[in-house]
């Protein structure tokens, strides 16, 4: 089954479509937007480890019908913008702050925050966290999986590192 990664949705959350210039014109259109973006990518057993800050500002009960609508089965790794009412869902596999993983033979550290270093680290492990929304310059082997570094949506391992090689070749030689 595939394995996907994403984090800082913000479902709800009028902050996004301002501070993070995100392609939707409103709020509504904004959470239809990355529901759609999601499901179109993950099937039903596919595996999402969900970063951390899946929504600000809707009920509990707007919460559970957004991540309940969505594919996969779901993991979470808390972020600093959710709260008991996102934590208690029942629609998470598991709930936790941390966790190493291995992933098509690659050692992965999961936080919603990034790491100066990290377990592994200098042993090939990588570092996939959210929370900085493309703005955090990254270091060897760090990636940040955020909907606004890649494009509103769940991405996979392949696509988190050739996501860097892609970056490399775009900068212009000195």
């Amino acid at each position: 089954m595939p394995v996907w990664f994403t984090s800082d949705t913000h479902f709800g959350d009028r902050r996004a479509l301002n501070i993070d210039r995100r392609p939707y014109p409103d709020l509504a259109a904004h959470d239809a937007g990355l529901i759609a973006n999601w499901n179109a990518r993950v099937a039903p057993d596919d595996t999402v480890w969900h970063l951390g800050d899946v929504a600000l500002g809707p009920s509990d009960a707007r919460i559970a019908e957004i991540v309940g609508t969505l594919n996969g089965v779901k993991h979470l790794i808390v972020g600093n913008n959710d709260g008991p009412g996102t934590l208690a869902l029942r629609d998470w596999a598991s709930v936790g702050h941390y966790v190493e993983i291995e992933v098509e033979g690659r050692r992965l550290v999961l936080c919603h925050y990034a790491f100066r270093t990290w377990n592994g680290m200098g042993r090939g492990a990588l570092d996939l966290h959210g929370h900085s929304h493309g703005k955090l310059a990254p270091i060897p082997r760090q990636y940040d999986v955020g909907v606004d570094v890649h494009a509103c949506a769940p991405v996979c391992l392949a696509e988190i590192l050739v996501s860097r090689r892609r970056n490399k070749r775009a900068e212009p030689s000195p």
